[in-house]
């Protein structure tokens, strides 16, 4: 039985001060009971000698110094995994909330999970088909890759996030995949939208959500990625599925790292976020990735919205030092009505060529993507220039060039939220946009595949 403390020395917004501690750790979880025989959660934030500063995942209100007790549990927090958990939704501390049981667990996880050896990696290199042609086509995806998005606030990124997780499939073979889908600090609205999204199309069969409210403790915020990532690990290395895991939006979990850091009186860094937020986003986005000797894998997708649209902030600076490029969404083709508004342009996904080619999606696949994006390019110079010359100043050829970067983005890049376009269609849209340029300008493609698919 753990050991009783009577000895609540002062409570401080979420911090609570217990003297003379025996045998607790850093991170150990503990509960307060109140005088009332109520219960909350908490857990050590720093020991110093006898005195424990402990953090609470509830309201301080109500804590009577002199008649509450605290016990430490003498573990950290955990997670009861099961393969029961696909198609159920928990909070942000893995209790389920969607009126079913509770889980069997078959065994329990540190939620802070183990870091991956790196030589014990393998490297991504295997297609995942989103169904979105500016992903597949352009920006391709690799299994056991760390691919963000970097959304703006207005933009429609939880369209995309869920489209992405009711879509995403592992191509041939029938390996068995699973979406974990893992919400921080969204509104009620967006996880309704979210759940009922799953459900329509029965991808809910395949997912596990975690959903973290607006008005639920920012500790709890905290631990929800990491609860889904002790879910995908789960998964992926004792299951052997292939696991992909939406985080949406490490913004507010950010936010919810640097509000416990102010409340700890930390000296603050960058804006105010605490300067371990690299160490603790790495901490996080490391986790996914491919085991060698293992069959699963873990691909994540973290979506953040980017403060004041600036890919410059804290947090889009660190994220993209840490993961393998970025998905960029843009304000000017959003209101251009172009759905869903990705700009391939500054997007970049550092891994795409080890996930096409034949074999993988189509041998013509590089070459086209090398000259659609060299095309788009220039349409848009282009178009600058028409701006400020008029049309009358451009030659004839950029004149198509111009033309082809309007229906580039009409075609290729919108295509709505319900289209799911396998990557034989998204090359033949391509091949069918680059017609509309002379054969003699398209330098970047091979004359066997010129040959092949130009003009048909």
């Amino acid at each position: 039985m753990p050991k009783e403390y009577r000895t609540i020395e002062e409570v401080s917004g979420p911090l609570m001060l217990v003297k003379d501690v025996t045998d607790v750790n850093y991170n150990d979880l503990g509960e307060i009971e109140l005088a009332s025989g109520e219960v909350r959660r908490c857990k050590v934030l720093e020991i110093n000698g006898g005195d424990a500063l402990v953090q609470l995942f509830d309201s301080s209100a109500g804590i009577n110094l002199s008649n509450s007790k605290v016990r430490f549990l003498g573990r950290s927090m955990e997670l009861g995994v099961s393969k029961d958990m696909l198609s159920r939704v928990f909070d942000g501390m893995g209790r389920p909330i969607d009126g079913g049981p509770e889980i069997l667990p078959k065994k329990r996880m540190d939620i802070n999970g183990l870091p991956m050896n790196p030589a014990a990696r393998n490297y991504p290199q295997e297609f995942i088909q989103t169904g979105i042609s500016a992903i597949d086509g352009l920006n391709t995806l690799v299994r056991g890759q760390k691919l963000p998005i970097f959304s703006a606030s207005g933009l429609p990124h939880a369209n995309l996030a869920a489209q992405i997780a009711r879509q995403a499939k592992v191509r041939g073979n029938d390996e068995t995949f699973a979406v974990v889908f893992a919400a921080m600090g969204i509104t009620f609205e967006e996880s309704n939208f979210f759940i009922e999204s799953f459900k329509e199309t029965g991808a809910i069969d395949r997912t596990v959500l975690f959903i973290n409210l607006a008005n639920d403790p920012a500790i709890e915020r905290i631990s929800t990625p990491r609860m889904a990532l002790t879910a995908a690990e789960y998964l992926a290395f004792e299951e052997n599925m292939h696991v992909l895991v939406i985080m949406t939006d490490i913004t507010n979990y950010a936010d919810a790292l640097r509000e416990v850091s102010a409340a700890r009186k930390e000296v603050p860094g960058r804006r105010g976020y605490p300067g371990y937020m690299y160490t603790d986003l790495a901490t996080l986005y490391e986790r996914a990735g491919r085991q060698k000797g293992k069959d699963g894998s873990i691909t994540l997708i973290p979506i953040l919205t980017m403060p004041e649209d600036d890919k410059t902030h804290p947090i889009p600076d660190l994220t993209g030092y840490i993961t393998e490029g970025q998905i960029i969404l843009s304000r000017e083709l959003y209101r251009k009505n172009v759905i869903p508004p990705i700009d391939v342009l500054p997007s970049l996904s550092r891994l795409k060529d080890k996930g096409i080619g034949k074999g993988k999606t189509r041998e013509d696949h590089s070459n086209t993507m090398n000259q659609l994006f060299a095309a788009y390019a220039r349409g848009k110079d282009a178009k600058e220039l028409m701006v400020i010359l008029g049309e009358a100043a451009l030659t004839d050829i950029d004149k198509l060039y111009a033309k082809f970067a309007d229906a580039f983005e009409k075609e290729y890049v919108s295509q709505g939220y319900d289209a799911n376009r396998d990557i034989e269609e998204t090359l033949d849209i391509g091949w069918k946009l680059l017609s509309i340029l002379p054969r003699s300008e398209l330098k970047r493609i091979d004359d066997k595949y010129l040959d092949m698919y130009y003009g048909k």
